[in-house]
């Protein structure tokens, strides 16, 4: 895959989520219109020879313009593995930030530097990974809890039956976590403890410096992605999401009334308008 970059002459950089932001799950597209209405989908990841990931083809056509237009920067929380089976449309991103920040790929491939600063800031400022995943054996309930996963070794995440969860527990556990360092989100199916300094807004400015970019744009839709929205000279979040659950503002962040599949489009469309200014 060819690699196109705009750094030497774009001076915006657009460092957005993905799940849920810009890539949709089927059941997340909420496609509420008649069937007969709704846009035509593009098909961005594949999973166990199944497709996962969408976007709606207008939003496909609108990332292809701010990619083109900006320093476009995926920014996820997913693993690198799980990074690489996203295509989206238009030109290939120089950059990107995987592993919420832990990673930074440059032309596909971890920025050595920036990793060893990622470690060794988490070493020295939070309990160690082993403490918090012994934490969550002895306390999570088999009734409800499916999966337990560790991310690059860096951060780990439960796979929860959400209808089953008692939200007090959730709440506990991020009382439990703070002062060791780490933070708790509820997303979806998934309940994420991530050390505090591993965040989406470090590895942002970080990309920016890189790259000479002197604006940075972000939208997301978790409390994951407040840090990188706060950080940001302008933010949008979506009308669905843990951000909207919570009702979560910022002076300078956009809460959008679309849901689904439409914010991503709306999201974009932003993108667009803000970089044109």
């Amino acid at each position: 895959m060819s690699v196109t970059s705009s750094t030497s002459s774009a001076t915006t950089l657009v460092a957005s989520d993905l799940d849920r932001t810009l890539i949709y799950s089927a059941a997340s597209l909420d496609l509420s219109m008649p069937d007969a209405e709704a846009p035509r989908l593009l098909c961005v990841e594949v999973y166990g020879h199944k497709p996962l990931s969408y976007m709606t083809e207008t939003a496909a056509a609108l990332l292809t313009e701010v990619a083109g237009a900006t320093v476009f920067v995926p920014t996820t929380t997913r693993t690198r593995e799980q990074y690489h089976r996203i295509h989206l449309p238009g030109p290939a991103s120089r950059y990107a930030i995987c592993a919420n920040g832990g990673h930074i790929l440059v032309d596909g491939v971890s920025d050595r530097d920036w990793q060893q600063q990622v470690e060794s800031r988490i070493a020295a400022e939070c309990a160690p990974l082993s403490e918090i995943r012994a934490h969550l054996a002895t306390t999570a309930d088999p009734a409800w809890l499916l999966k337990e996963r560790v991310a690059e070794d860096l951060f780990t995440y439960l796979v929860v039956e959400r209808s089953l969860l008692p939200e007090e527990w959730v709440k506990e556990l991020a009382a439990w976590a703070r002062p060791r360092g780490w933070t708790v989100s509820l997303q979806g199916r998934k309940i994420y403890a991530v050390p505090a300094p591993l965040t989406k807004s470090a590895a942002m400015h970080e990309v920016a410096s890189r790259t000479g970019a002197t604006r940075t744009l972000a939208a997301g839709d978790s409390l994951l992605d407040a840090d990188l929205l706060l950080a940001a000279d302008l933010g949008w979040r979506p009308g669905h999401g843990e951000l909207a659950d919570e009702g979560w503002r910022a002076p300078h962040v956009v809460a959008l009334e679309e849901r689904g599949g439409a914010a991503g489009e709306e999201i974009l469309r932003r993108f667009l308008a803000a970089a044109a200014v």
